[in-house]
This record gives structure tokens, C-alpha cells and sequence, in this order.
């Protein structure tokens, strides 16, 4: 079964931008694309209207302009669209459920914006099963130029990333990329440490030592997979969502793997998807665990 490449649009310019990111990510991956419609009606500074069927309309003209823009740059592209209205968060989560993978317009620093305003956004992100990705307004095409890397950050056991590095692999194949695989590590307590760790880490020859093994072993399956893919390693002391922003400086794409929770407050994806969602400047995938 060919899964689509699936983008959400509202009419916010942060939407349209992800729907041209996808675009060109379906162009390459050779899928087709599907974009689906999803608003509600509301009072909202981004349309200053009052009038449901004038918003409703408003997102239709806004995603055609985009589409037309989209078909005639990849003529070649199967595009089809839906429509969406009320529990978006629930119909972008389905709509993840049959996707390669969901884009979604992001402001980046601050809120989710459009129909992913609060605790919709973390729903969507914490509920999907497929990756989603996180487009923020002005992303360009140049930015996907050759030199700059796809960023993934790897932790704990080879299973634990193994779904955030294939993702991070095959974007890379497909772009002609170089993957920067970076594993953050801090000084545990002393308290923490066993006697079955201390001979790990008295065997590694340290604590560096054994992160970058455990970088290098977690590497090894999709280094032998995409054997075309340039590896960048990279171990670095510090805590996760800090090494992970400052290799982003460099990035075309930051993939971060989710550990999605549920409080009394809503759906949680975790510290380190969190702080790279609201901070870094490029596209952001946040890919769920198998």
C-alpha cells in the first residue's frame, strides 16, 4: 500500500508554507500528496471575519492558490484534497493514521497556530502514529540545498530511535543529504550508578567512551541500510534539547523522537520534542515510537 505524503491546511500562512514543504517532499519520495481542509468556526485575529461561510471560503481560496502553485511546479504530482470541519485534531490524527507522514504548519517560537492553537497541536502530535512535521512560515526551498544535514537525535538502547533514525535516513537518501546523528549525555548521580554499569562504563573506558558506543551501535543497522547516507557522529555532554538546538543551526530538518504522555492537563510529547518544536528555526519531525 502506497501511503500518501499528508498536509494540514487552514489558511494561515504557516499552513501554506508546510503544504509547500510537502509538496516537494512527495515530489521526491515519488507519493502522492493529499491535503486535508481542517478549520472550525471561531472568532480569530488571523481572518478578522465574523461570518462562518467567509472563513470557510477564505481557507478554500488560500489552499487552491496553494495547490495551483504546487501542480504547476510538479505537474507530475497526484494531489487529492478533503475537507474538514470541527474535531480537527481527531480528523488529523486519522488522517496521520493512512500517511507517510503529516505536515503541519508551526509558528515556531510560541504557539501552534490555526487549528492547532493549544492543546489541539499536542493533541495531534501526541496521538498520531506516523511522523509528524512542523513547518514554520517563510521556509524556503534553498534551505534543502545540499551541505545542510538532517539532524536526529539518538538516546538509551538501538530500539529506542530506531524509528526517529529510518525516518531520519530515508529523508536524508532522498535529499542527498547528510545525516548528523547527536547523543546528548549529563553526569548521572552517583547513587545511580550499579555495579553491572560501572563495568560497562570501566570497559567503554569511560563515560564518553560508552555514549559514543552506544551512538555507534544504534548507527550500525542504518549505516548497512543506506549505505549512500554520509554520517556525521556526534556525543556531546549537556542536556538533550540544548545539544539538539545547536546542531539545528546547521539543519535543513531536526527529527526527534516522541515519548507521549497523558495528564490531567491534556497530551504531554515530552521535554526535548517540546523545547526543539518551540525553538528551532527549520522543519521539525516528531517521529512516534513502532
Amino acid at each position: 500500500m502506497t501511503r500518501p505524503i499528508t498536509a494540514g491546511v487552514d489558511g494561515s500562512e504557516e499552513s501554506l508554507a508546510a503544504l509547500a514543504w510537502a509538496g516537494r517532499e512527495a515530489q521526491r519520495r515519488r507519493l502522492p500528496l493529499r491535503v486535508v481542509h481542517a478549520w472550525r468556526f471561531e472568532v480569530h485575529d488571523a481572518f478578522d471575519l465574523g461570518d462562518r461561510d467567509a472563513q470557510q471560503q477564505l481557507v478554500r481560496d488560500a489552499a487552491a492558490e496553494a495547490l495551483r502553485d504546487i501542480t504547476e511546479r510538479h505537474p507530475d504530482l497526484t494531489v487529492t484534497t478533503d475537507v474538514v470541519e470541527d474535531g480537527a485534531a481527531r480528523a488529523l490524527a486519522a488522517a496521520a493514521a493512512d500517511a507517510e507522514m503529516l505536515v503541519l504548519g508551526s509558528r515556531g517560537r510560541g504557539a501552534l497556530i490555526g487549528f492547532l492553537l493549544g492543546s489541539v497541536g499536542r493533541q495531534v502530535i501526541a496521538d498520531a502514529v506516523r511522523p509528524v512535521v512542523l513547518v514554520r512560515a517563510g521556509d524556503e526551498p534553498a534551505a534543502e540545498a545540499a551541505g545542510r544535514e538532517v539532524v536526529v537525535g539518538q538516546h538509551g538502547t538501538p530500539e529506542d530511535s530506531a524509528e526517529a533514525l529510518r525516518f531520519a535516513f530515508e529523508t536524508a537518501g532522498a535529499r542527498g543529504a547528510t545525516v548528523r546523528a547527536v547523543r546528548a549525555w549529563t553526569l548521572p548521580p552517583v547513587f545511580g550508578y550499579s555495579p553491572g554499569s560501572l563495568k560497562l562504563l570501566d570497559e567503554a573506558g569511560g563515560l564518553e567512551p560508552y555514549e559514543a558506543k552506544g551512538l555507534a551501535d544504534a548507527l550500525r543497522p542504518w549505516r548497512e541500510r543506506f549505505p549512500g547516507v554520509p554520517v556525521v557522529e556526534q556525543v556531546e555532554m549537556g542536556s538533550a534539547g540544548q545539544v539538539l538546538l545547536s546542531a539545528a543551526g546547521r539543519a535543513q530538518l531536526v527529527v526527534v523522537g516522541r515519548r507521549a504522555r497523558r495528564t490531567a492537563v491534556g497530551a504531554r510529547i515530552g521535554s526535548v520534542a517540546h523545547g526543539v518544536l518551540h525553538h528551532a528555526g527549520c522543519p521539525v519531525a516528531v517521529v512516534p515510537p513502532a
